[in-house]
């Protein structure tokens, strides 16, 4: 019972020190191998990681769209993989339209506990860039928050610019 309790005040305190020294980072993988056996129709990988080390830490997010003008929310599941920090995408949104996926990895509460990953979708559907925004704190960079109403903006410009064409 003892051990039991020291075990379970260990745990609490290195999750305590894990949380608290730096914010979690994300990385994106694209394309999906289709040779993986586990995550054969996976579009994307999602990495997470405190500081260097991956981490299991929640991944959650939405494809943000535009289909025949009409703005478009969908929630993503993400599926963990055998590797660590690593969880697989695949794709739950409709072919059709401009799509902008927003990730985030979440360590402990609060924003500035999250860091985001923006991932721009082509009217083919393919990965046309990724970006992960930073801010500088302190002399570190950090993740910056997202916010929706510029993942709007920019995907309503991006939608303007290829009914131009």
């Amino acid at each position: 019972m003892r051990a039991t309790r020291y075990l379970a005040l260990a745990a609490l305190i290195a999750a305590t020190a894990f949380t608290s020294f730096g914010p979690p980072w994300i990385s994106i993988e694209y394309p999906g191998n289709p040779y993986d056996q586990e995550t054969r129709d996976a579009y994307l990988y999602v990495h997470a990681f405190h500081h260097n080390t991956p981490v299991g830490v929640p991944v959650s997010g939405t494809a943000e769209g535009v289909v025949k003008g009409e703005r478009r929310s969908v929630k993503l599941d993400f599926t963990r993989t055998q590797r660590s920090g690593v969880f697989a995408l695949t794709q739950q949104w409709p072919s059709e339209g401009l799509w902008t996926l927003v990730i985030g990895a979440t360590q402990g509460a609060g924003e500035s506990n999250t860091a985001y990953a923006v991932v721009e979708l082509g009217a083919n559907g393919l990965v046309t860039s990724v970006k992960v925004p930073t801010l500088k704190r302190n002399g570190y960079t950090v993740p910056a928050p997202v916010q929706m109403s510029d993942i709007d903006t920019a995907l309503r410009e991006r939608a303007g610019r290829l009914a131009a064409k």
